[in-house]
């Protein structure tokens, strides 16, 4: 069963006791302290939040650091395994174990080079004092492919321990998200020692790979469960326009690049149009495109007026784009940080409940929370 990484007033007093420079924006919902912990990171592409009040960062170049409570960056770790670090890849996202304070795992994803091409992989590995220890790859893509676009790729755990992670369609082959026995273009599940899952929908099928969880994505790079209903949530490029928020359910098709609200980006129409039948409609669409990157749901009484909403980065647009949801649909949705001109890169739930950001044209890591009377 997943635990918390992080509990307790005594870590949100260390998390508020971190920040070093504040200022209040307004929102449709009232005041929000933008408070910045830490600058100075380099491309930085998804932040974890360690048990005892310190920030685990990856940098897309290849690094994985800590940054200390009070906002002060370590230096890279060692044992980080050779990054493909060409276009859109490289050291990608990262999570932790829900047992990490007994068994001290991360999960990480980046670009792996090979013999065939560049890969997005997933590996495990045990975090030591400035180091990574058991570095375990526990899934890899295939086929490989040498192009720069498209890796994915965000991780999310389960309520049952089951790990789910993003992979892109890898640009130049977007036929391959149709085609199961590829992992181009799909979301997988496995377990976290890297076995299928008995009941994955594609298993014991001949012509499909058994960690594909969905298929028919183009280059999703945000994934979230929501809490309250531990439904599993995904976000993805299109091409021009038809960025999409989808609700991925086991098994099913969405449909790109058969179907998309997209266009080339010199023109054209793509595919067969927006809509066919037996491939999902997005919850939700921009066009133009904002170019999503990360995905959080809020879900403590300390995120006040935004408890329950649904939270997007946006680096096109430069970011954080608030989304309500109801009955199954996004009914309104606000623009938050759009004047700042940063790439926002990834967006969490914060253990003390605050919505973080990473900006990736400074380099920042953000905290925001909403004003509560």
């Amino acid at each position: 069963m997943h635990r918390p990484h992080c509990r307790g007033i005594g870590l949100a007093l260390m998390l508020v006791a971190s920040l070093v420079h504040a200022e209040r924006i307004d929102s449709e919902l009232g005041p929000v302290d933008v408070t910045t912990v830490a600058s100075g990171l380099h491309n930085p592409w998804a932040v974890a939040f360690l048990p005892d009040g310190r920030y685990l960062v990856t940098e897309r170049a290849g690094t994985m650091r800590i940054i200390q409570a009070d906002g002060t960056l370590g230096a890279p770790l060692s044992g980080v395994p050779k990054v493909h670090a060409v276009g859109q890849g490289g050291l990608l996202d990262v999570v932790l174990d829900p047992d990490f304070p007994a068994n001290r795992t991360i999960y990480f994803s980046y670009a792996s080079p090979g013999q065939d091409g560049a890969h997005t992989a997933i590996a495990s590995a045990r975090l030591e004092p400035g180091t990574l220890a058991n570095v375990r790859v526990l899934f890899r893509q295939t086929p490989g492919y040498d192009g720069g676009h498209h890796f994915g790729s965000r991780i999310v755990i389960d309520r049952d321990g089951f790990l789910y992670a993003t992979v892109g369609d890898r640009g130049d082959h977007r036929d391959r998200a149709q085609q199961l026995d590829k992992t181009y273009g799909k979301v997988i599940r496995i377990a976290r020692d890297g076995s299928i899952p008995k009941d994955n929908p594609f298993v014991g099928r001949k012509d499909a790979n058994p960690a594909v969880w969905s298929y028919g994505h183009r280059n999703p790079q945000g994934l979230a469960i929501d809490p309250a209903t531990g439904e599993l949530y995904a976000h993805e490029h299109g091409p021009r326009g038809g960025d999409e928020v989808n609700l991925i359910r086991k098994g099913a098709n969405y449909g790109w690049p058969v179907i998309t609200y997209g266009r080339e980006y010199y023109g054209p129409k793509i595919g067969e149009g927006t809509a066919k039948a037996g491939m999902e409609q997005p919850l939700h669409y921009w066009d133009p495109s904002i170019a999503p990157s990360g995905m959080a749901f809020l879900s403590k009484d300390a995120a006040g007026p935004w408890k329950g909403q649904l939270f997007v980065g946006a680096l096109k647009f430069t970011l954080v784009a608030r989304l309500e949801l109801r009955g199954g649909k996004v009914v309104h949705e606000e623009h938050l940080l759009a004047d700042q001109g940063d790439r926002v890169r990834d967006v969490r739930e914060g253990p003390d409940g605050a919505l973080y950001v990473l900006t990736e044209s400074r380099g920042l890591l953000l905290r925001l929370q909403p004003v509560v009377p």
